[in-house]
């Protein structure tokens, strides 16, 4: 019997390490997103600086998680062998949950998740004690469970995002209002002031939030913050106030880097300094539970069903050799972790300044959301008088930028240090008012707020970023829910299964941990393949036309592989070829929607002298596009037909498709070719061959249509055939479309153009 608490420990314990990744990878967002979103500083200084503070938090953490031990249920209603169950259940459900979330890339909360499991798993494992006991009824449930703790989390989390939201959106508002976009033109006092108000808010929180359970920070300290926390905020913004003026006048210090810095600093030591324990208080309880009842067992041969867990209503500190190994696995993970760069980049590219690809699709709620308060606006604005709408609107024109797009920051230094500076103020006050909050949460919504502020959500992509962040919002109720729901069964399963379903659940969290990160490492590689459209950035034709040959080389040579993959795949019937086959269309055809939504950009970004290259551009752009269209036709038709289970084509009309296809891809081979190679002088030679394979197309409809008059029985055969040469011909219009523009625009004997800020160093990534 000893033996399955063992295993059970070394299976918290494993838990434990794979929780620290899967939690760090989620929880990143919370102190990376403004450094990375503004470009402040290089991204390897940035990592740099978020680990330091890592390591610090860790060290200084306040070590044992009292939520784990007796926040949620009262410890000494339950057994030795029964908080095992739950402690168990908690974490084989939280490192799902969380690395669900993470494939996703939404942030969600460790706290709520962690809150939730053992609310689910005490609720279940005491249900099942109650229905074992004939003298307890359903109502002494509430002898089990900490009810007023769980309500106090969910209003907390309720004021945690209207509030964020609310007040990030409001100091953004004014911070804009007071330093423009051209706040670097701005007088010293200006940045010295928000400096002051800035570097305060972000010390008072790394003291309260980070420091003050530290073992490190004596008594007289403390005592006198939690007394005279006025006196503490008005000296450190005089001080801060003035070093910073210093700083710019004899340094000529960037203080809006400065601060960012040690914004990130402190929102990295506030997460591992408390966020920490969400890792590893519940294995670190477990450890401590088994010790109490191992003594108990060696004294007095004491059963574990029969140990009550009184003494977890104490506090133990954890060991420093424990908290120094968390901590460097969090930074490890920082460093190493794609999951977490995907969750940090939903919520970059939703508080983006600028025009991006839009991940979410809108919805019914969104749309009403900004047509409500587009109308309000309005109303509100009759009101206000004219020169004040003046001269705000002057405050929020952003000056132009002339850079590549991928150069660009989604926000600039005053937002980002804006989200430090109020997430670390609502944090701290809740923290001093022993108020329950999610540091995700409140680090998101604040960013939310101050692109809305900010005018970011503007009519372009209002609409996509409200479904943006409804989407995120609900997957948090989600978290909740699900892991109350989860780590009930998974407790029910261990209470009964003990060792057999210890095992089995292992096996299966393990296994599914296993596929979520394959399947995340082939969806993060789509992201950058060989054959992948790149944008045009050239300012002249004959640039644009250099440019280009790629995308066409790369359209060609996967177009070829999508009609042949549509032949072949019909000639044999083989419906997961012709599955996969859309697949490939799909993604080819939001490529090339990506780069006509980018013509804006392009346009704007042409010379004066070289306008005659946006022309060239979009009919390239169409005839691709047209291109796509006749193979996404060809590609579904053929799904389509097989799918069904349709009759099979005759065997005279697969050896025509197939004839057909082996013209097409000799065509499609010399064009790559061309392209390739940029010798568009052969794309003369290609061109001759136009009349010959337009007869052959016109042949084979000739043929199917002697065919329909004398012997074809199936009207659905007859269809996909007449479409297959119809969009083959389509396809061939377009194809030749294409080579006649180039054909006609190349120019050899002019040097390609290129953008003016071609020699602008990129910065560090």
């Amino acid at each position: 019997m000893e033996n399955l608490y063992i295993y059970m420990l070394a299976a918290l314990a494993f838990l434990a390490i794979v929780d620290l990744v899967v939690g760090v990878s989620n929880d990143a967002v919370n102190f990376l997103n403004s450094a990375i979103g503004s470009k402040a500083v290089s991204f390897k200084t940035i990592m740099i600086v978020a680990s330091i503070g890592v390591a610090v938090g860790a060290m200084t953490s306040s070590g044992m998680m009292e939520v784990a031990r007796k926040g949620i249920f009262n410890p000494g209603e339950f057994m030795f062998s029964e908080i095992m169950v739950i402690f168990t259940a908690v974490m084989l459900t939280d490192i799902l949950l969380l690395d669900f979330f993470n494939t996703l890339g939404l942030p969600t909360s460790t706290t709520v998740s962690i809150v939730f499991e053992l609310l689910g798993a005490s609720v279940a494992v005491a249900l099942l004690k109650i229905y074992a006991d004939n003298s307890q009824s359903i109502g002494d449930l509430v002898n089990y469970i900490n009810n007023e703790k769980a309500i106090e989390i969910i209003i907390g989390i309720l004021l945690s995002v209207v509030v964020a939201f609310s007040v990030g959106a409001l100091v953004q508002y004014v911070s804009r209002l007071l330093l423009s976009f051209k706040f670097q033109e701005k007088p010293i006092w200006y940045s010295a002031i928000f400096s002051g108000f800035a570097i305060t808010s972000i010390m008072y929180f790394i003291i309260i939030k980070g420091l003050k359970n530290a073992a490190f920070m004596p008594p007289s300290i403390k005592d006198f913050l939690s007394a005279n926390p006025i006196v503490f905020i008005g000296v450190s913004f005089v001080v801060f106030t003035i070093l910073s003026y210093l700083a710019i006048k004899l340094f000529n210090t960037k203080i809006y880097t400065l601060i960012i810095i040690v914004g990130t600093f402190a929102l990295a030591v506030a997460f591992a300094g408390n966020d920490l324990v969400n890792f590893i208080g519940v294995p670190m309880a477990g450890f401590d539970a088994f010790q109490k009842w191992h003594e108990a067992f060696l004294a007095f041969g004491t059963l574990p069903s029969e140990f009550s867990m009184e003494g977890l209503a104490g506090k133990v500190p954890t060991k420093s050799y424990l908290l120094l190994a968390a901590g460097l696995i969090m930074v490890l993970t920082l460093w190493f972790s794609s999951k977490a760069k995907a969750v940090v980049k939903t919520s970059v590219d939703l508080s983006r300044q600028d025009e991006v690809k839009e991940r979410f699709e809108p919805n019914y709620l969104s749309r009403s959301i900004v047509r409500g308060t587009i109308a309000f606006s309005d109303s509100f604005n009759t009101i206000l008088p004219k020169s004040f709408k003046d001269w705000s609107n002057k405050r929020f024109i952003k000056p132009q930028v002339i850079a590549k797009e991928q150069d660009l920051p989604a926000f600039d230094l005053v937002r980002a240090a804006v989200n430090l500076m109020v997430a670390s103020v609502l944090i701290s006050i809740a923290t001093s008012m022993k108020l329950p909050l999610s540091t995700t949460y409140v680090t998101f919504m604040v960013a939310m707020g101050t692109s809305l502020a900010d005018r970011a959500w503007g009519s372009e992509s209002a609409v996509y970023r409200v479904a943006g962040v409804l989407n995120v919002i609900g997957g948090w109720f989600f978290t909740a829910f699900s892991a109350f729901v989860a780590a009930a069964i998974m407790a029910c399963i261990l209470f009964y299964g003990e060792g057999y379903a210890l095992t089995g659940l292992l096996v299966l969290a393990i296994t599914l941990l296993l596929r979520s990160t394959i399947s995340h490492q082939k969806n993060s590689k789509i992201l950058r393949e060989e054959d992948q459209l790149e944008k045009a950035e050239s300012s002249s034709t004959q640039g644009v036309i250099q440019e280009s040959a790629a995308n066409i080389a790369s359209v060609v040579k996967r177009g070829n592989k999508i009609y042949s993959s549509a032949i072949n795949g019909l000639a044999v019937q083989d419906l997961k070829v012709l599955k996969k086959n859309r697949k490939q269309i799909e993604k080819l055809s939001n490529e090339i929607d990506e780069l006509r939504d980018n013509i804006f950009y392009f346009i704007k970004n042409l010379e004066e002298p070289s306008l005659a290259a946006s022309n060239f551009y979009i009919n390239i752009l169409g005839y691709l596009q047209d291109m796509t269209q006749s193979l996404d036709y060809i590609s579904k038709a053929s799904h389509k037909h097989i799918n069904n289970n349709h009759k099979k084509l005759k065997f005279s009309q697969i050896k025509e498709l197939k004839d057909l296809d082996a013209r097409m891809e000799a065509l499609f081979s010399s064009t790559q070719t061309a392209f390739e190679s940029r010798s568009f002088e052969q794309i003369g030679a290609v061109l001759a061959e136009k009349a010959e394979i337009y007869d052959l197309v016109k042949e084979k409809i000739q043929k199917q249509v002697e065919r329909t008059r004398t012997e074809e029985s199936s009207p659905k055969n007859t269809t996909l055939y007449f479409s297959l040469l119809l969009e083959t011909k389509d396809l061939l219009t377009a194809t030749m479309n294409l080579l006649e523009e180039y054909f006609g625009a190349h120019d050899s004997s002019v040097e390609p153009a290129k953008l003016a800020d071609d020699n602008i160093a990129k910065k560090d990534e």
